[in-house]
């Protein structure tokens, strides 16, 4: 059976949905926990706020193109996103290793809309198109700050870490 680029840009839409959700939770869960590092804190938060804007976009390309999320790649990356979150809280160095973590996954989703751009391209769906450029706008804005905020993270981590009875970890 041939499968094709429509089939394909479908399957990705779905993928992008489902890695959305586990954003969504991850980012959360992450923000929930951070107590002693207000601008991570702060810039967490706003993305959680562009990451359900960005459901909804992806969720308009699902309905425009007559097909559903896939309800067992959203519970997966939900699953996926809650494991992550518990394993997280048993390091002592959870923030450090939380951003570093949320900088590898910006990446992923960056490469995930850069092929979806590429596949609506190739089927002639401008409007799904328009939609992951928009949104990848907003991930690479948010990998660009992970990035040049590490250092700072890692530093206030570290000062903290030293300091007798005080907590570093969030």
């Amino acid at each position: 059976m041939t499968t094709t680029a429509n089939d394909n840009l479908n399957d990705w839409l779905r993928d992008a949905h489902a890695m959305e959700q586990q954003a969504e939770k991850m980012l959360t869960a992450q923000a929930e926990r951070l107590e002693h590092y207000p601008a991570l804190r702060a810039r967490i938060v706003q993305h959680i706020e562009e990451t359900r804007g960005q459901q909804r976009l992806l969720d308009e390309c699902l309905t425009r193109r007559g097909i559903s999320n896939s309800i067992v790649k959203d519970l997966g990356g939900k699953l996926m996103a809650f494991g992550q979150a518990v394993g997280g809280m048993t390091t002592s160095d959870e923030v450090v290793k939380g951003a570093m973590a949320g900088y590898v996954f910006e990446n992923l989703e960056i490469a995930s809309y850069t092929s979806l751009i590429a596949a609506a391209q190739a089927v002639g769906d401008t409007a799904t198109q328009a939609a992951c450029e928009q949104i990848i706008v907003q991930e690479k804005a948010m990998a660009a700050w992970l990035l040049e905020h590490l250092p700072e993270v890692t530093q206030a981590f570290l000062a903290r870490a030293e300091q007798p009875g005080v907590t570093a970890k969030v």
